[in-house]
């Protein structure tokens, strides 16, 4: 089990270097005004999202394998799960977002994605808050 959690923490953390950095691009999307440059952006966007993806799914997939070999319960357990629900539809956001910029129907400043752009960001600190103190 502790190759398990081993490996839910290894994707977990990668998952969320790209939740971290998606939005980063989308900042820069949103500045940038010469098309070669745009489309640079979307296609480094693309690859970034295509990558992240399958990480999110699989650190979901471990995470729900310690919770049924472990049977880990208590408040702490049921607010984490809403984090990551909440993570799951930013990840979904993010995803619709990307599909904005291709098809050029951004509407949002890049000071709204510097904003959306820390949302996970105090998710990991409520997420890791959370499982390692266990407050309820």
């Amino acid at each position: 089990m502790l190759i398990v959690k081993w490996l839910h923490i290894v994707f977990v953390v990668s998952w969320f270097a790209g939740l971290f950095y998606l939005p980063r691009l989308y900042v820069n999307h949103a500045m940038v005004e010469d098309s070669a440059t745009r489309e640079h952006l979307a296609l480094m966007e693309r690859k970034l999202f295509r990558f992240m993806t399958p990480l999110g799914v699989l650190a979901l997939g471990f995470g729900l394998w310690l919770w049924m070999g472990w049977g880990f319960s208590g408040g702490w357990l049921h607010a984490k799960l809403a984090l990551v629900l909440f993570l799951i539809g930013y990840h979904v956001y993010c995803g619709k977002l990307l599909a904005d910029f291709a098809a050029g129907r951004n509407t949002r400043s890049h000071v709204w994605y510097r904003w959306f752009n820390e949302a996970p960001v105090l998710v990991l600190f409520a997420v890791v808050f959370l499982t390692v103190v266990k407050p309820f």
